[in-house]
């Protein structure tokens, strides 16, 4: 039996100028330009100066400042009227900056230069390989398997396919009937190529490549027993069972000592050599914000980096007054419908460029004031427990906002450039009811990593224990979770000889 019932639902949705505020919250500085230009590019109606040209036209006429005004002949479109006069675009609306100041410290004037990224230009990492391979006396089929296995070659420099998989990937990819033997031979040529360790399949072989050219260049007993090490105690080694190490070889503990500081020589990503600068280009990291200390008063700058100035077309606006002056039918009405939409469209994307300067600035206002006595000294004790909540109710915003802005953006600081989650952190209360931050108890750990014996690490119950001893109630798994945020390893892989 069918039953009708009538429910009362509630639902938030985001509206289109939100939801392109959200994205734009989540690009940093060094990406917004390109986001703006694309902009521009999509929108006809959006057009954007450099600084310096906008504070030249700053003084001009207002462009859109006669579209408002009726022409007076009161002639009606014909046909039904479903563009009025209400529907007409505020072009005014753009002019009047002093309506939607961007908060920020960092403006350009004309004489200001202009910084621009550093351009990185270098040969590749697989290109420098493709070089050496075309100086090897290598028949044409050798020289192709050679080309597909360099291609293959990740970032650090290893061949994570089988032989198997590349005799079928050229049979099928190729049409090069090649047999594994082949592609063994090509491979140990390229093995030989400079960085030493380059077309290994897994970090033993890669080591074992180095260690063997090492030994082969300059011969010592510390490299042979290194070698011998690799080839038949690797699984040992990487353990830290050094006890079985020496027995099963018959050496010493200090041979064993100079053995181990020969491998730890070694290259175990021979391709980031070459990889991460020339492959990838070197990294930039453009703050978004900078704080200063300015005799005890921290000041607060907004990176506001090649931010161009965004109008609406002034071509539009002419293209506006002409069609409008022109026959009200039908297809003038679908022709300033199209104009208004993007008018429309450019207005909100200028609108949510400055909504997104107001609110990174907001944002980053509280946390400053929030954590002062940090940002003083630069001393991490000093950082006081902070969560998303307690920044999204001192601005009266929402957490999912201050998420955006915290995972991505940068600020640079008189102690170094940081994001800004590195600033939130839970709390703890200690045993005399003093609540304090997570980063203070990460700092005490690292301490007490660092001076420890090497050779009787601490153990996670050890290090919950003594710092239970400074006065934190800390549980065993909380330390093994700090401990690898903090990215050190288990006591067992820190013993040392």
């Amino acid at each position: 039996m069918l039953n009708q019932k009538q429910l009362l639902k509630q639902q938030q949705k985001l509206s289109p100028q939100q939801i392109l505020l959200m994205k734009l919250l989540q690009i940093p500085t060094a990406g917004l330009e390109q986001r703006i230009k694309q902009e521009v590019e999509d929108n006809p109606a959006l057009e954007m100066e450099a600084p310096e040209e906008s504070q030249k036209d700053s003084a001009e006429e207002d462009t859109f400042g006669d579209l408002d005004q009726e022409e007076g002949n009161g002639e009606d479109y014909e046909g039904e009227d479903d563009y009025s006069r209400d529907d007409e675009p505020d072009l005014d609306y753009l002019n009047d900056d002093d309506d939607f100041p961007i908060k920020t410290n960092n403006q350009h004037g004309p004489d200001d230069e202009e910084r621009e990224i550093p351009v990185v230009s270098e040969t590749t990492f697989h290109d420098y390989l493709i070089q050496q391979l075309g100086m090897r006396s290598l028949t044409p089929k050798q020289y192709d398997i050679g080309l597909y296995i360099i291609g293959n070659l990740d970032d650090s420099g290893y061949l994570r396919r089988s032989t198997d998989s590349i005799v079928d990937d050229l049979a099928f990819n190729k049409n090069l009937e090649v047999t594994k033997e082949e592609v063994e031979e090509v491979l140990k040529i390229i093995q030989d190529f400079d960085p030493v360790g380059v077309g290994a399949r897994d970090l033993r072989e890669c080591l074992l490549i180095q260690m063997r050219k090492k030994l082969d260049e300059e011969p010592s007993k510390e490299k042979e027993i290194a070698l011998k090490i690799l080839s038949r105690y690797f699984n040992e080694f990487t353990k830290k069972h050094y006890d079985k190490i020496i027995k099963r070889l018959d050496i010493t503990e200090d041979e064993l000592k100079d053995a181990i500081e020969e491998i730890k020589k070694l290259n175990p990503k021979p391709g980031n050599s070459l990889g991460e600068t020339a492959s990838k280009g070197v990294q930039y990291i453009i703050p978004d914000f900078t704080v200063t200390n300015n005799n005890g008063q921290l000041e607060l700058s907004l990176n506001s980096w090649n931010m161009p100035d965004l109008h609406v077309s002034r071509s539009y606006s002419d293209l506006y007054n002409e069609v409008k002056s022109g026959k009200k039918d039908k297809r003038t009405r679908e022709t300033l419908s199209f104009i208004k939409k993007k008018v429309d469209s450019a207005k909100w994307f200028i609108d949510a460029i400055k909504q997104r300067q107001n609110t990174l600035y907001d944002t980053m206002k509280a946390i400053m004031d929030y954590q002062k006595e940090y940002f003083l000294t630069g001393d991490e004790s000093k950082l006081k427990p902070m969560i998303l909540k307690d920044i999204a109710d001192k601005i009266g915003m929402d957490i999912s906002t201050i998420s955006r802005v915290a995972n991505s953006k940068y600020v640079q600081t008189d102690f170094g450039t940081f994001l800004l989650k590195k600033f939130f952190s839970e709390s703890l209360i200690t045993k005399d009811g003093k609540e304090v931050s997570s980063h203070e108890i990460k700092k005490h750990l690292k301490d007490l990593v660092d001076a420890e014996d090497k050779k009787k690490p601490l153990t996670d119950e050890k290090l919950a224990e003594l710092l239970g001893e400074k006065g934190y109630n800390i549980a065993r798994r909380t330390i093994a979770k700090y401990r690898e945020q903090l990215g050190i390893p288990v006591a067992r892989l820190r013993k040392e000889l």
